[in-house]
């Protein structure tokens, strides 16, 4: 009596392979079968609209008669390949990669495939990457800007190339109200409501980001540029070698510093002599190596340095112009004020204007205030740094303050 059932179960193993080879060999008919139709053409034919009541014949008829047997097998055959890419890829990770010398955090990546650095350049959303850019700009101009003053960045800008980017930094909230100027489209528009310049600067100017450009304007709003012409300026910083620089300030409005008034009867001057003896050696700011933080013109390479000394939460940037000159050497040739290009300072407290009323006084004064406290944070924290670094060797430095 147990033969019969142990040939009822072989029977049923039988069956079952013959089902599922069956099964096999018809998907692999129809596969072949259906590759072999150039079209598929379901609007002719002549089915019931109840067997395909969620399917838009007419879409898959427009859409895909157009598909031919050849595109189908190259799709075929380009799945194979990708596929076999994939493999050799899987088979490569199985080797690790580490490159020290890669930046922080990709040394687990082949060098050619790290992009350490990039630009605000725009792009299509279309076509092909290399021929997005009919030009690529050399140089980086920025202004810091609320609407009250359009007009008069509207007037900057003009004096700007096709060579400049632009990036404006929306200190009110008000980006999408500069759309009325032409220049606009090509600008790069940044907005954080009530922040300065050097706040700005110091999270979307990295050095890594903006090092396509040969030079950095970093600008106030209220310039007038009258009497200025970006692309000459440029010819006379190179004249004369200049890493950090600015233009002249006409003597007719609002300057602080002797160094930064404009001269007549010179292209550039370097050194100047400065009232109440601010200097105590004619070779240190302010009367050389020195500009205001204005209207500052920085290389790529003094850049690199200067935004490593920029300070997260000193936003104003007091005091950083007293110490440009540790970014360059010798700093007395190679910081300078641009005389044939200059500019009018119009002391308009804007920014001043977007402080707050505290205890009666008026917002700008509170603006005014945080200032000067943050020159003399801003001087403790350089010369505290300075002296750790030079305890920290045995060296007692001769000077080693901008003051």
């Amino acid at each position: 009596m147990g033969i019969p059932i142990r040939s009822g179960t072989v029977r049923k193993q039988n069956e079952a392979m013959r089902l599922t080879i069956a099964t096999f060999v018809g998907v692999v008919f129809g596969f072949f079968l259906g590759v072999s139709f150039p079209t598929l053409a379901l609007t002719r034919m002549n089915l019931p609209s109840s067997l395909l009541p969620s399917i838009d014949l007419a879409y898959v008829d427009d859409n895909y008669s157009k598909i031919s047997t050849k595109s189908l097998w190259d799709a075929w055959a380009s799945f194979r390949s990708n596929r076999s890419m994939y493999n050799k890829v899987h088979n490569l990770n199985d080797t690790k990669i580490w490159v020290p010398t890669n930046p922080r955090g990709a040394e687990k990546l082949p060098p050619g495939i790290v992009e350490s650095q990039s630009d605000f350049y725009l792009h299509r959303l279309w076509g092909t990457p290399h021929q997005d850019l009919s030009i690529k700009p050399k140089y980086l101009v920025t202004f810091t800007a609320g609407l009250d003053q359009k007009d008069n960045i509207d007037a900057a800008i003009k004096k700007f190339s096709e060579n400049f980017t632009i990036v404006l930094f929306h200190y009110d909230g008000l980006a999408s109200d500069w759309d009325k100027f032409e220049w606009s489209k090509r600008a790069i528009h940044i907005s954080a409501r009530k922040q300065t310049k050097w706040w700005y600067a110091k999270r979307f100017l990295h050095p890594d980001i903006v090092a396509p450009y040969d030079y950095i304007f970093i600008w106030d709003e209220d310039l007038g540029v009258e009497h200025f012409d970006a692309e000459e300026y440029l010819k006379m910083v190179r004249k004369h070698g200049l890493e950090i620089s600015q233009p002249g300030i006409d003597p007719s409005s609002s300057y602080t510093w002797q160094m930064t008034r404009k001269r007549d009867g010179g292209e550039v001057h370097k050194e100047a002599k400065e009232k109440n003896d601010w200097c105590s050696d004619q070779h240190l700011p302010p009367c050389a190596g020195f500009v205001e933080i204005m209207a500052p013109v920085f290389s790529r390479d003094a850049w690199r340095c200067v935004w490593h000394m920029i300070q997260n939460d000193l936003v104003h940037g007091w005091g950083l112009d007293f110490v440009l000159r540790k970014c360059v050497e010798p700093p007395h040739e190679k910081i300078g004020v641009v005389d044939t290009q200059w500019v009018v300072h119009q002391s308009i407290p804007s920014l001043g204007n977007q402080g707050q009323v505290e205890w009666g006084r008026a917002p700008w004064e509170g603006v005014r205030e945080r200032c000067h406290k943050e020159w003399t944070m801003f001087q403790e924290r350089m010369a505290d740094a300075e002296r750790d670094y030079f305890q920290a060797r045995g060296v007692i430095p001769l000077n080693s303050t901008g003051r």
